[in-house]
């Protein structure tokens, strides 16, 4: 029974980092129709904030997750503020945002770069010790990770679907210009998704950075599993993103274990590409009908 147990704690782990990062990507591109580039960065940023305010200052655990919170919430708004929205009204949307949150993001990589160097870091901020489960040693901090991973995406779910905040979000994503003839502010609405799934997101680097090292590339790999994570559950999906990102980070870790570390990433583009073909929308998605 250990090796099962290894491998449910290993993708339990990891799917509570990726849900973090697919939920927030998922967020945007439902509400806003668009693929933040930067999301990766966001993450980036809020686990670097968290290392330098732990390095002078000393955090908990309970501290940095909510500096790590604000922080992405902070670079979310700023985003939507200076690039977005002036670009949510003109043509091309879909295609120009990918362009400006790509620069956007190169650049941020840059400054991180300047400011901290290439170094690798390791993360401060983290919680030691471990446990046993039958023969397999468990790491507190993989314990934190999933604790923290389940209640930032059951205050999401509760945020969506009993507040009016977020029946404001829903409506917007189902019709935008429905939503705005029935008086939800969806410029307002566009704002809180970017600063919300900003939050998400630094919580993730915060998360990630714990286990792995700090990097201004660190970002990079999330951001990239993240996608293919949304295209599986159905791009738009929340909670088709959030449960994909546990049952593709279950299969890469049993992957890994029998056949290697560097099989994994790619068995999950294998099921990317079988997915589109039986289910272009996704595993969660809806099928599209438009009439003509």
């Amino acid at each position: 029974m250990d090796i099962p147990i290894q491998i449910l704690v290993t993708g339990l782990t990891m799917g509570s980092m990726y849900a973090l990062a697919a939920v927030g990507l998922s967020l945007i591109f439902g509400t806003l129709g668009m693929f933040n580039m930067a999301h990766g960065m966001f993450m980036t940023v809020g686990a670097y904030v968290v290392f330098s305010l732990a390095s002078s200052l000393g955090l908990p655990m309970i501290g940095a997750v909510l500096v790590a919170m604000l922080t992405g919430a902070l670079v979310g708004i700023l985003t939507h503020l200076l690039i977005v929205r002036f670009m949510l009204t003109g043509t091309d949307f879909t295609t120009n945002v990918i362009v400006a949150t790509a620069g956007l993001a190169i650049l941020m990589e840059d400054v991180t770069l300047k400011m901290f160097g290439g170094y690798p870091y390791q993360q401060t901020v983290g919680v030691s010790g471990t446990f046993r489960i039958g023969g397999v040693v468990v790491s507190l901090q993989s314990l934190v990770i999933l604790v923290v991973a389940m209640v930032c995406i059951g205050a999401v779910a509760w945020l969506l679907l009993k507040t009016r905040f977020g029946r404001a979000i829903r409506a917007t994503a189902m019709n935008r210009d429905a939503a705005r003839l029935m008086g939800v502010r969806t410029n307002t609405v566009f704002l809180q998704v970017m600063a919300l799934a900003g939050a998400l997101a630094g919580v993730a680097g915060l998360m990630i950075s714990t286990v792995a090292t700090l990097s201004p590339q660190m970002g990079g790999d999330p951001l990239l599993k993240a996608f293919v994570i949304c295209v599986v559950a159905g791009l738009g999906n929340v909670w088709g993103a959030g449960v994909c990102a546990f049952g593709l980070a279950l299969l890469e870790a049993a992957i890994g274990f029998y056949f290697g570390v560097r099989f994994g990433f790619p068995a999950m583009l294998i099921l990317v590409i079988a997915v589109l073909i039986w289910r272009p929308q996704g595993l969660f998605g809806k099928e599209k009908v438009v009439r003509l």
